[in-house]
């Protein structure tokens, strides 16, 4: 994440990780920001339980399909 982000580029980088269609490596294509950068930017700017449900949601997404986030 050691890339500048505009507020525009952390606010589509949300929407896309929220996002049950875009992949992590779609987000990696487009901003070039790994996986953990991606959880890091989530956890700094969404509330803890949202980031706890997120989390929950993209494990139990990538456990049922092989290419999901």
């Amino acid at each position: 994440m050691d890339k500048d982000l505009t507020e525009t580029d952390i606010s589509a980088i949300i929407e896309m990780a929220l996002s049950d269609d875009v992949s992590f490596s779609s987000i990696k294509e487009q901003y070039g920001l790994s996986e953990d950068s991606v959880k890091k930017i989530m956890k700094k700017n969404i509330t803890h339980n949202s980031y706890k449900h997120w989390r929950k949601r993209v494990k139990l997404f990538s456990d049922r399909r092989k290419h999901y986030k």
